[in-house]
């Protein structure tokens, strides 16, 4: 059911699956001693969405293939979303408006409410994209002016369509339940997928992937700002919508484990840790692979901390799924 949901490919190739050997290498360094140290640790694979070629990567092109094609065949001529300032899902859905000729309002919040005055990295890129961006103060008054730009489109005749923040919808989550089985024809199943989650439609997505595809893969989430009780809340209402669009039955998503980690949230959300310094700082000299300080560097750090407690056995395989966002770098 979910193949058959309609698309638009922003990106038709598959993102590839590379192997991590010189970070694997370079986490031994960390094991007791006495270890044996040639073959000790997991195997160490990235899945390389932030190597997708739309609109500088990242998870929320999967997601906006297919919400996308829903605002498309509804009529809307703008698409309306919210995200902080450095949002990465705004970026994408300036890109997504710009590629089908439709207007886009971004909805983004500020310490202040104000532009910034020198707009940069994905700020930027949503003006270069033609966004228009309406400014608010707190996150909490994002959602009454989306509402609102809704209303004034309406008014001068223009369908709108809102997209949820982060495209977290169970339609959304949906590309990401169809990029498991994109995973699994790369490698065989992996025994964890270690990844950022933030607004949770990736993580449900990846659950119901599993679920669907039969294997036990743990899928482990770390958190960027939420609170690991409130995040497995809203990860489990988007399961049931998912059960929904995919036509099973009840409980066969929602019953899964739902796991999360908020260990790594540090002092807030975009707030860098020791630790995501030192996970930005490794995969770039370890393999030239780039994270952004507010999400993949924390999952990052996780994963690296996971590796040094021998969280996983020598003889398992662990996926980090880079879900993008290292335009955030040049903020």
């Amino acid at each position: 059911m979910l193949g058959s949901l309609p698309s638009i490919p922003f990106t038709s190739e598959p993102s590839k699956v590379e192997e991590l050997p010189n970070l694997r290498i370079a986490l031994r360094g960390g094991l007791p001693a006495g270890a044996r140290r040639a073959d000790e640790g997991p195997r160490l694979l990235v899945k390389r969405d932030d190597a997708l070629p739309f609109a500088f990567g990242g998870n929320k092109i999967r997601k906006m293939q297919l919400i996308a094609a829903e605002a498309r065949d509804s009529g809307a001529q703008t698409l309306i979303t919210c995200g902080g300032v450095q949002s990465n899902h705004a970026r994408v859905t300036a890109a997504v408006g710009a590629k089908l000729n439709m207007r886009v309002i971004l909805v983004v919040n500020t310490p202040d409410g104000a532009p910034p005055a020198r707009p940069a990295a994905n700020a930027l890129l949503d003006s270069l994209l033609g966004a228009q961006v309406r400014y608010v103060a707190m996150r909490e008054q994002r959602a009454a002016a989306m509402e609102e730009a809704a209303a004034d489109e309406r008014t001068a005749g223009r369908p709108a369509y809102i997209v949820p923040l982060g495209a977290s919808t169970p339609l959304g989550a949906a590309g990401f339940a169809l990029a498991v089985e994109e995973l699994l024809k790369q490698i065989p199943p992996p025994d964890a997928i270690v990844h950022a989650t933030s607004s949770g439609g990736t993580q449900a997505g990846l659950i119901a992937g599993c679920a669907l595809a039969g294997v036990p893969t743990r899928v482990i989430g770390i958190s960027a700002d939420e609170p690991a009780d409130a995040l497995q809340k809203t990860i489990a209402g988007i399961l049931e919508g998912l059960e929904t669009l995919a036509r099973v039955p009840r409980g066969r998503f929602s019953g899964r484990t739902i796991e999360i980690d908020d260990t790594f949230v540090g002092g807030g959300y975009g707030v860098p840790t020791p630790e995501s310094r030192e996970a930005i700082e490794l995969a770039a000299r370890r393999e030239a692979i780039f994270l952004d300080p507010t999400y993949t560097a924390k999952a990052m750090a996780a994963m690296i901390a996971y590796c040094r407690r021998r969280v996983f056995g020598r003889d398992e395989t662990v996926v980090f799924w880079h879900t993008g966002g290292q335009v955030g770098l040049f903020a």
